[in-house]
């Protein structure tokens, strides 16, 4: 789904607060946080990437994983939960979904800068899909939702 938005609705974050809160086995948070190349705080703030005087798109797909994690099931009897939901088996479609659909605003849109880390550059993500109508569910088990943000770099 591509949709235009107001940059003057979004909510920000404190990324680098953000990155570094711990979640299971990564107790320090992202261990890419301050090695990654598309990671704080090696990576510009919005504003500091994309003209908010242009045009600025939310670029999202949808994968149903709860689908993923019933077919799973089905052919893993034996496989936990975590098996079952581990990003592993289902990220790589999602990823190659997202993908196509970023190519697609960048054809129809006239976008030249795709921003696939939008929380990485300080923006609330959860607070504004909620603003616009769309929950990101966390963990997911129905739907798992990537979202990217494009424009005009500056």
């Amino acid at each position: 789904m591509i949709v235009q938005i107001n940059p003057k609705d979004l909510s920000y974050l404190d990324a680098k607060k953000f990155c570094c809160l711990p979640y299971p086995n990564h107790p320090k948070g992202c261990p890419n946080y301050r090695k990654k190349e598309g990671c704080p705080p090696n990576i510009p703030r919005l504003e500091e990437a994309l003209d908010l005087n242009k045009e600025i798109y939310l670029i999202y797909t949808e994968f149903n994983i709860g689908e993923h994690a019933e077919r799973m099931k089905r052919l893993h009897s034996d496989w936990s939960d975590k098996q079952i939901y581990c990003c592993l088996y289902w990220q790589p479609k999602a990823r190659k979904m997202q993908r196509q659909e970023e190519e697609k605003s960048k054809k129809e849109k006239g976008i030249n800068l795709i921003l696939t880390s939008p929380e990485a550059m300080g923006i609330n993500l959860v607070s504004f899909m909620n603003k616009i109508g769309v929950k990101l569910e966390w963990p997911p088990r129905k739907i798992t939702r990537l979202v990217s943000l494009g424009g005009m770099s500056k």
